[in-house]
Formats: C-alpha cells, structure tokens, sequence
C-alpha cells in the first residue's frame, strides 16, 4: 500500500507540474482557421491556401459584409450573430452548428433529425463535391432541403449535407464539421470533401465566433442578455422560496441543547452479564451458537497476534497457529472450525483448548 500510494503522489505531482509550467496552448477553438489544436482547422485552411484560395477569418457580420460580394461565407457559428444580417450578405454559404438559423439562413431546409451519430457514410448522391469525395465523417443532425435541394450522406428520414440554389449563389448545410477539424482531415474522404466544398474558385470569408464577444452582442435578440428575457416575478419568486425554506428549518430542524446526563436505574456487572448470556445458551442447549461465538472470538483475537491480516482464511489461520504452538494441525483446525459439540463437557473441553492455544500464543 505504501508503494502504491507513493506512486499515486508522484503522478498527480507530475501532472500538477505539467499543468502549472508547461506551455500556454492558449484557448482551443472549434473549426477556427488559426487553430491549430485537434479541433481547429488550420490544416484545411493551409490548404485551401495553397490551392490558391483567399481566406479571410473575421468575427464579426460587419467584416462578413465589407468583404464584399461573390464569395463563399462559412458560418462555423450563429451564436453571437443576428441571422438576418448574415442572410443579407450575398454569395454562396455553407452553415455548420446554425440550426436554429435555418428559417433566415437557409430557408426550406428542416430538421429531420436532431442527433445522428457521427461515423464514416457513403455520400449516395449526385452532388460532384461528395461523389468525388467518397466517404466521409460526418453526422450530428439530418435535414430535408426544398424543392431542388440535392441531399448527401443518407442518415434515417434524412440526410447530413444538404445543398441547394439560392438567390446568390449556394447554400450548403452540414449536420456536423469534424471532418474539416485537424483531428478528422487525414481521414476518409474528409480532406477532399472539404476542400470540394470551399474550393469554388471564390474567396472564403470564414466566420468564427469573436474572442470577447462585447455586451452588445450577447446571445438573445437585441443583444439581450438571459437576465434581461426573464420575467419580473422571477427574483421574488426565488426570495420567497428562499424565505421558506428559511422558516421551515427553523421549523423542523434539529434543536442541539447540553447534553443531558440520566442515571442509570441498575448498574450490570459485565461478569452477570456474560453469565446471564451463557444460562440462556444452556437452557436453550445452543452448543453450535455457544461454539460459534467461542471461535469467533478466539479467531479476531489471535489473527494480528499471528501476523494475519483481518480477511485471511482458514487454512492460513490453522496453519500458522500450528507452526507458531507446535500443535497438531488438524487437532487446530478442528478446534477452530470443527463440527459443533455434541454435550455441554465437549463444549467445555472446546472452550479449555481455545484458552489453552490463546495462552500459548500469547507467552510466546
């Protein structure tokens, strides 16, 4: 136990080493092309780049904008952002994580289902990006697309990529986007889906979400913030709770006073009371019960003396006493876990050989 729990502390203390002054990763953030943690997408990004696509990251719907248009907006998050400014920028969009922006990014689009597990799919469609791109990793939600949509990535009722015309461009939505992650890109067809996707011979506006979102743009229409959507009677109605249980545990609780000292009516020798037990014993005739209780103790006493630990069996206990007393093993064993005796003068002689062993062990 002691190397055990040594080695336990040396690895929590290397671990706290680690953490503490190691190297600063910084913040890991999800499909943003400047990261190069497993979840970022800063392999994809490179290489649109040396396909000779512009990349432009920006965090905010006014730098979407002032990119002007006919490019490609990836919208890796609605989040910090009011949809109908971002519906308005014209040009081909992908959508990824905006599912409750489909009605104003991606109108005609529905959910079909909202948790799909993510693994490997075949793209089973007609879209050129996916049927040269194979399989891919992808999953996260299926949707249905309007009239003219073209779905990829059958998953139930639906499909996990759906992309159709809109009114300047395409419209791309996705159930997931680990396959453009760092982590997925090496992958099946995950490189050559994404680059299909974003290599359309447009620049790339990729939208993150910004790093110290301002009060402005908090999440809730307006850039209110959850305390401001809640209803007036919410604060007094968490006071008036508060007040109750309050009161009800002044109420019901527990009230701790000194401690009250009552004498005892009757004073009971331990001596009588050993006796008192082993009356009833013999009036019962419960030699097996008598026997049991003797063993018991001879054995929880004896155990530490021999250097046992508390769980040991049998065989241990029988063997060691007889090494350590010089007596016969079997004659040990049957003392200790023989058969019950048959009178009151074997459950005397059983109780003699028990003090016996006990003595002997213990002037040794």
């Amino acid at each position: 136990m002691r190397w055990a729990v040594l080695l336990g502390l040396i690895v929590v203390l290397v671990a706290a080493g680690t953490v503490l002054f190691g190297p600063d990763q910084g913040e890991r953030r999800a499909l943003d092309p400047a990261d190069t943690s497993l979840r970022g997408s800063k392999a994809l990004a490179e290489l649109l780049r040396a396909e000779g696509v512009t990349v432009d990251r920006v965090d905010s719907v006014e730098e979407a904008a002032a990119k002007g248009p006919g490019r490609l907006l990836l919208i890796t998050s609605t989040l910090f952002f009011n949809d109908f400014d971002l519906a308005e920028i014209q040009g081909d969009r992908v959508l990824v994580n905006g599912f409750g922006s489909l009605d104003a990014l991606a109108p005609g689009v529905e959910i079909a289902e909202s948790s799909v597990r993510q693994r490997s799919r075949e793209p089973e469609c007609s879209l050129p990006a996916a049927r040269a791109a194979g399989s891919a990793f992808i999953g996260g939600a299926a949707f249905t697309g309007p009239r003219g949509a073209v779905g990829c990535y059958p998953a139930g009722d639906g499909w996990t990529l759906v992309s159709y015309p809109n009114a300047g461009g395409t419209t791309t939505v996705l159930g997931s986007a680990d396959f453009m992650t760092n982590q997925r890109l090496s992958e099946d067809g995950n490189a050559a889906l994404a680059l299909n996707l974003l290599s359309t011979g447009k620049p790339v506006t990729w939208l993150v979400p910004p790093d110290d979102p301002p009060p402005g743009q908090l999440p809730g229409r307006a850039g209110r913030s959850v305390y401001d959507l809640m209803p007036a009677w919410i604060p007094w109605a968490v006071l008036m709770a508060c007040l109750t249980v309050v009161l009800v545990a002044f109420w019901r609780g527990r009230r701790l006073g000194p401690v009250v000292v009552e004498r005892l009516p009757v004073v009971v020798r331990a001596a009588e009371t050993v006796e008192g037990r082993g009356q009833l014993y013999r009036a019962r005739r419960a030699r097996a019960r008598a026997a049991d209780s003797l063993r018991a103790g001879t054995i929880d006493r004896l155990t530490p003396r021999l250097g046992l630990y508390s769980g040991a069996d049998r065989h241990q206990i029988v063997t060691a006493l007889a090494v350590r007393t010089g007596e016969d093993q079997q004659q040990v064993g049957g003392a200790l876990y023989g058969p019950p005796p048959a009178d009151d003068a074997g459950l005397v002689a059983l109780a003699g050989y028990l003090d016996f062993i006990e003595r002997k062990v213990s002037e040794l």
